[in-house]
């Protein structure tokens, strides 16, 4: 796997959303990539919808800890 992201991604990547299919796909597509899930999800309602946040990670293998 490449030390870096493709497409000039961050390393870091802190996924928000609606609560919906169409969240579920971005965190899919950034598993796809090669991004591995960082921490536990969030929740929160606004008052019209849930809202979630999932952290992402780009591993790197130089660094011995993921």
């Amino acid at each position: 796997m490449p030390d870096l992201p493709p497409n000039g991604l961050p390393r870091y990547r802190l996924l928000t959303g609606k609560d919906d299919a169409a969240f579920c796909q971005r965190v899919s597509d950034a598993l796809s990539l090669g991004y591995e899930l960082y921490g536990s999800p969030a929740a929160t309602f606004n008052g019209d919808h849930v809202v979630v946040a999932q952290a992402m990670l780009w591993p790197m293998e130089d660094e011995g800890v993921r």
